[in-house]
């Protein structure tokens, strides 16, 4: 505040001729300050004016730290965060401010998914004393699917149009889920509009689950992570059951992480989003493509950080982490002495109680036919992987820490496109090869590896994703402590 104001020759801000300025009511109607309205204008006296010119300097720097640094004071290592926070000139803002050339509209944080969170947040809140009583199956069935008839479906059709999923479902195709509704039907598959209707159906007093539902089942599922088959489960109705208050919360720790990111995505970036289980391509500022993926166990999760992709590994070779070598390599060359030979290791140095392991290139190499280096002391890349099964998962934790891609050749060809060194057919020979081949990039790309479970998609649907490692649960914690 003294630096604020000695730049200012000990200049009042806020006040001018014994009145609020127009900068400084906008700033109380954002901030929602109280003792400030229509009657509390003119602040009358010398003193009340400096009182006033003070509370008011206070105030903005207080909430200037608060919205654009965050709520969350400690040091976000704390919280497994290890992307640094954003810093912003908050006196540079306060002179904007002052000055009267600030725009306030704009002012609030930050990352553009911010205000998008903020406004699904004003949304959902007008859902937040609504009744929210827990749906079930009917006893002894395991699921409910096209064409089904029980009282409890009725209810389903309620919440979903509270949630908004029924009225925006579209007739032939979600594009949240993405899913043609047709291919997902049993042999009994859903009539069509023309001769179901898209109204309710009733059949003996119960709801019949009719294809506008399966529509609408289909889009909650896209957009909770879910396998959209419009099939009522148990996973179905433990998202469903879900309260708007606790969404809320969800939106809120989601909002406070967002404050501590960069402004502007920087262009041609890599993002992973742990929670989503998938990586995103940027080409520019728009996404070229994304791709499911496997991260860390809850045991040996992925780090949150930020580095840059510099090469590109081909018919990878993979050195052996210590603590898998202790845990799990040794114990099977005590049930096995031909582990390593059948897994196609050897040994490259170390102890004889503790050696050092590394898998040759081949189609079992754990880190498949390529990986992706951008160096950091967390010792996390992305790669290929011979289990390929894994991305059938819905629910896709399951590594030591690093990320196995889906579509790693494309991710390849995709970054190595302007080398004209490296067409799309010879990354593939040399991927099937026995020899490991590093290329470096000629254009390094930022990689994100990001922890957020609610976020604002493309098609501007609301989504919502599992806590798989307990970071929204722990920063809810610090938040909501009184």
């Amino acid at each position: 505040m003294a630096d604020f104001y000695a730049r200012r020759n000990m200049q009042f801000a806020w006040i001018v001729r014994d009145s609020l300025t127009a900068s400084a009511d906008a700033f109380i109607a954002l901030a929602g300050i109280q003792g400030y309205g229509a009657d509390d204008r003119r602040p009358g006296c010398d003193s009340c004016a400096v009182k006033s010119e003070l509370e008011l300097t206070a105030r903005f720097f207080e909430f200037a730290a608060r919205n654009y640094g965050g709520y969350f004071k400690q040091d976000l290592r704390d919280l497994d965060w290890f992307i640094p926070r954003a810093k912003r000139d908050i006196a540079q803002l306060m002179d904007s401010l002052a000055a009267g050339t600030m725009d306030l509209s704009a002012y609030e944080p930050l990352h553009p998914q911010y205000k998008l969170l903020r406004n699904a947040l004003q949304q959902l809140s007008a859902l937040a004393d609504a009744p929210w009583p827990a749906l079930a199956l009917p006893d002894r069935a395991k699921k409910l699917e096209f064409g089904d008839s029980v009282h409890v479906i009725a209810d389903i059709r309620t919440r979903l149009q509270q949630l908004g999923d029924l009225a925006i479902a579209t007739p032939a195709r979600d594009s949240a889920a993405g899913v043609d509704t047709s291919s997902r039907r049993d042999s009994a598959s859903a009539p069509d509009s023309a001769s179901a209707g898209e109204s309710s159906t009733v059949a003996d007093g119960a709801e019949l689950f009719d294809s506008t539902l399966v529509r609408a089942v289909q889009r909650f599922q896209g957009r909770h992570g879910l396998e959209p088959d419009g099939v009522i489960g148990p996973a179905f109705l433990r998202e469903v059951n879900v309260s708007p208050a606790e969404r809320m919360r969800t939106l809120t720790v989601n909002m406070e992480r967002m404050r501590w990111l960069p402004e502007r995505q920087p262009p041609n970036a890599l993002v992973v989003n742990i929670p989503d289980f998938r990586l995103h391509v940027f080409e520019g500022d728009s996404e070229a493509f994304n791709m499911r993926i496997v991260v860390g166990a809850t045991a040996t999760h992925t780090v949150i950080f930020a580095d840059t992709l510099t090469e590109v590994v081909l018919s990878p070779t993979w050195t052996v982490p210590m603590s898998i070598t202790r845990n799990e390599i040794l114990p099977a060359l005590r049930k096995n002495p031909g582990y390593l030979r059948a897994n196609n290791m050897e040994i490259i140095g170390g102890t004889k109680a503790l050696p050092v392991i590394r898998q040759k290139p081949g189609p079992n190499n754990a880190l498949g036919r390529v990986k992706f280096l951008f160096p950091n002391r967390f010792n996390i890349y992305m790669h290929d992987t011979p289990a390929r099964t894994l991305f059938a998962q819905e629910k896709r934790a399951f590594s030591h820490g690093c990320i196995r891609l889906a579509e790693p050749k494309r991710l390849a060809d995709y970054l190595l496109r302007d080398d004209p060194e490296w067409p799309p057919s010879r990354i593939e020979q040399v991927m099937l090869s026995r020899r490991e081949t590093t290329v470096r990039l000629k254009e390094p790309r930022p990689v994100f590896i990001l922890y957020f479970t609610a976020f604002v998609d493309k098609e501007g649907v609301l989504n919502f994703r599992d806590d798989v490692y307990g970071h929204d649960k722990r920063l809810a914690e610090e938040l909501f402590r009184d």
